[in-house]
């Protein structure tokens, strides 16, 4: 996102050149007939962008080859009676759409968010005449009037103004209210920050009053590009990624072998084969390898995980923002408000400062009721603090206010029998203004270098004493002032950011700090909360956009604190970090909601501009870096749990597939009915969806989660392999007992075997030294493992599901083996996970 350079040349062209240029008057205004020409060539001044139909995002989210292959089991599956299996597939695919479209809709409504920062109505001059017209109808060369309160219509060029002081907040995210003033500057500045002479669409009047020229409108502004990019900015979530990629593999997989055990079929059994009955069989088998849950589970897991945030005052938007949560690798985090306190204190009071200090400092404070002044503000508080009691006796008299260009402002005070100057600005100038020896000159110079290393700010105040009858000050009367002292200010570090900055060491997440402020101020607060260990080692955005392509790119990786970052470079730092990691960024103002878009995951306060919360996917109602952190590691146990069970359900369901392909070929019927398929899979999924809610181990959530495709297809083909090899040993054991006693015994031992490989797969670790299951876990499983051994003996069992009750033999039979394949399970997992080709898989 790059802002105009032709805004920032507009900064230092005189305003007989800016009259040209715009083809208007400066004191006069626009013509009506200019006005109505130049309106009917660019167009309003309002957002447009192309609004993408609700429906043509609803039917986005069926396009996906897990949404086929899930649509295309309940079609099969309801073809061959199986009405209410359909139902349940149907349903996950529902709750699946209506998920991601609730994600893609909120671009539309960004948009809208948008349209409330342009104002209603502007004070305009036409034909020489001020007039109120619809801020849509101005155009660039308008001459218009602002004043407190007023929100900025478009971006402007300031010709006057009364001490005009703007909250520029929502743009570069900065909460410190900025001074404008009229005069040209020497050379165009190279961002916002240097802009003393632009106005922003969007940002608003604090204080004063001014007189500005139109330079861009509607979609050419600041925020119209802004707007621009939040809607074209599209994202890919991690966890979709994964799924997507999963799903590809499971359909190649399941469609290859299906071909070939069909294929197979025909070749050894020749006439022999009942076609109908094999493709009915082949179809139960593509059902039953489909982990047709996911969506329940994510959902489940999802919502149990957005339940315990919200209690951390985190608000989750989209709800698979969670896992993507757990999976954050770099935090980029502004700094005021959310590693510091965003309010300046006193810190300290340069050497041999006069007694009085505080007391003349109180009286340079603005008179107004609210104090919009940080420094206003701090030395208010300090007041207070220290209960220093105002002069009674001591009225103000006049006030020069803050000029940029003198760097200082003034006020005359009189008490009952003389008249006081008290003079405020940059330490800098008020020394040159007083009259000082060396060594105290040199004392607090030396004071206020190291104040500045530190981060912390510095202002000076002077005096001077006129008779009584002295009623008005001007420039000259500050001279030979009386030296009364410096004070220094900071914003205070939260308590909470160094614990939380810790915890993100130990969680493997690597913080990076973007702000709009000095490199001083923000090296400082780096090396406070241990980011970095010299003040030094930081960059800033100037020094960024001279660096080529690849330099950029490594600079970003590299340096933990970046500041003076422009809203385009912010949109850029992020873009080259996504491209390796997974990001989180959080933002409030207009100017962050490109960015917001753009990053794996993003956060921004409950009192961030509109479009802002609009594109982002979590809502921090406390701005802390610690409920950040808190929120990280619970989105990792979410995003455990999923792993879990995408590992546990494809193991188990290829296992059986293999097992059940191939036994089908040796023998004159099938080993197991589509029915009795279709129960493995119901009977089985129960367990698997309590998976959701299970403890999770703390070596699994001290890095972040990822998507591994080779590590989950590996394990799952690994102990899959383990699943088909048991399989057949059931088919083994009972394939010459007869047609309805193999497939009773081959369902019992199927479940069976799912339900121990859970309680093995869920944990890395040795099954007693995991974290110790969750109740659902327990109470869903002993309930399948019940059913599954019970079902056979029941009425419903027999007829319905043509079952044999088994012996007693035939049930230790099955229950040996179990117990068997869940000690291989268990040996197998400790070789595999201690091997260092496994580390790696699971490496970020």
């Amino acid at each position: 996102m790059d802002i105009k350079q032709d805004i920032f040349t507009n900064a230092s062209l005189s305003l007989e050149q800016l009259q040209e240029k715009f083809q208007t008057s400066l004191t006069e205004g626009m013509s009506q007939d200019n006005a109505r020409t130049i309106l009917q060539r660019d167009g309003l001044n309002e957002i447009i962008t192309i609004r993408i139909k609700w429906w043509e995002i609803a039917i986005r989210q069926f396009k996906s080859p897990f949404i086929y292959l899930l649509m295309v089991a309940a079609v099969i599956v309801y073809a061959i009676g199986e009405h209410i299996d359909a139902a349940i597939i149907v349903g996950f695919v529902c709750i699946n759409a209506g998920l991601g479209f609730y994600q893609e809709h909120k671009s539309e409504r960004s948009i809208r968010a948008l349209e409330q920062y342009i104002s209603l109505r502007s004070s305009v001059k036409r034909n020489n005449v001020w007039q109120k017209i619809e801020s849509r109808y101005l155009v660039r060369g308008d001459i218009i009037n602002l004043a407190t309160g007023d929100i900025i219509p478009a971006d402007l060029r300031v010709i006057n103004t009364n001490h005009l002081i703007v909250n520029e907040t929502t743009l570069t995210g900065e909460s410190i209210p900025v001074l404008k003033y009229g005069e040209t500057l020497s050379l165009p500045p190279e961002n916002i920050y240097e802009s003393h002479n632009l106005l922003f669409s969007g940002t608003s009047v604090v204080e004063g009053e001014a007189t500005a020229l139109v330079l861009e409108t509607g979609p050419c502004t600041t925020m119209g590009r802004i707007a621009k990019l939040t809607v074209e900015t599209t994202k890919e979530s991690e966890y979709s990624k994964g799924i997507s990629r999963l799903s590809k593999f499971i359909l190649q997989m399941v469609l290859v072998t299906l071909v070939l055990l069909f294929l197979a079929n025909l070749i050894i059994k020749g006439d022999n084969a009942d076609i109908f009955e094999l493709i009915v069989f082949c179809i139960a088998l593509v059902v039953s390898v489909v982990p047709e849950a996911l969506p329940v589970v994510t959902t489940v897991s999802l919502s149990r995980g957005a339940q315990k945030l919200a209690k951390q005052k985190v608000i989750v938007k989209r709800l698979t923002a969670i896992e993507d949560f757990g999976g954050i690798e770099i935090l980029c985090s502004d700094k005021t408000g959310t590693l510091t306190e965003n309010s300046l204190n006193v810190t300290d009071y340069s050497p041999n400062f006069h007694q009085d200090l505080l007391s003349y400092a109180a009286l340079t404070i603005a008179e107004t009721v609210e104090k919009v002044e940080p420094f206003d503000i701090a030395i208010e508080n300090e007041v207070i603090k220290q209960q220093i009691l105002s002069e009674d006796n001591l009225h103000r008299l006049m006030e020069l206010p803050f000029d940029p260009m003198r760097r200082r402002n003034a006020v005359l005070v009189r008490d009952s029998s003389k008249t006081i100057l008290i003079v405020r600005g940059a330490p800098e100038i008020i020394i040159a203004l007083s009259s000082l020896s060396d060594i105290d000159r040199t004392g607090v110079e030396q004071w206020i270098n190291d104040k500045g290393k530190r981060g912390e700010r510095t202002i000076a105040f002077a005096k001077r004493v006129f008779s009584k009858d002295k009623v008005s000050i001007s420039p000259e009367d500050e001279q030979g002032l009386e030296f009364l002292g410096a004070i220094a200010f900071t914003d205070p570090v939260k308590p909470s950011t160094f614990h939380a900055v810790e915890k993100a060491k130990k969680l493997g997440i690597s913080v990076k700090i973007i702000t709009g402020d000095s490199p001083e101020v923000a090296g400082a607060v780096g090396v406070q909360i241990g980011l970095i260990n010299d003040p030094g080692l930081v960059i800033t955005g100037s020094a960024l956009q001279n660096l080529s392509e690849k330099e950029r790119a490594e600079a970003v990786r590299r340096y933990a604190v970046i500041a003076r970052v422009t809203p385009e470079q912010k949109y850029e730092i992020v873009d080259i970090l996504q491209r390796t990691f997974v990001v989180g960024f959080l933002g409030e103002g207009i100017n962050d909601a490109p960015a917001l878009k753009l990053a794996g995951v993003s956060m921004v306060v409950e009192s961030a501009a509109d479009i802002a919360r609009e594109a982002a996917d979590i809502i921090l109602l406390q701005k802390n870096l610690e409920v950040i952190i808190d929120g990280i590691e619970s989105g990792r146990s979410v995003f455990a749990n999923s792993i879990k069970y995408l590992k546990a359900t494809l193991a188990s369901n290829f296992g059986h597939f293999y097992a059940i392909a191939i036994g089908s070929m040796f023998i004159p019927f099938l080993p197991m009915l589509p029915i009795q398929i279709l129960l493995v899979n119901l009977l089985s999924d129960s367990p698997m969806i309590s998976i959701a809610t299970d403890s999770v181990d703390e070596n699994e959530i001290n890095k972040p989660g990822k998507y591994e495709f080779r590590d989950i297809v590996l394990t799952a083909t690994l102990f899959g392999v383990i699943v088909t090899i048991f399989d057949l040993m059931f088919f083994v054991l009972f394939m010459y007992e007869g047609e309805r006693i193999l497939q009773t015994n081959w369902f019992i031992g199927s479940i069976l075997i799912e339900l121990v490989f859970l309680f093995s797969i869920r944990t890395k670790l040795p099954f007693f030294k995991g974290t110790r299951p969750s109740g659902y876990v327990l109470l869903l499983s002993s309930v399948a493992f019940l059913a599954t051994v019970l079902l056979p003996y029941t009425v419903i069992g027999k007829a319905l599901f043509h079952f044999y009750p088994p012996s007693a033999s035939h049930l230790c039979i099955i229950l040996g083996l179990v117990v068997v394949f869940f000690v291989c399970t268990e040996l197998v997992k400790f070789v595999f996970y201690s091997t260092p080709d496994s580390h790696e898989y699971n490496k970020i």
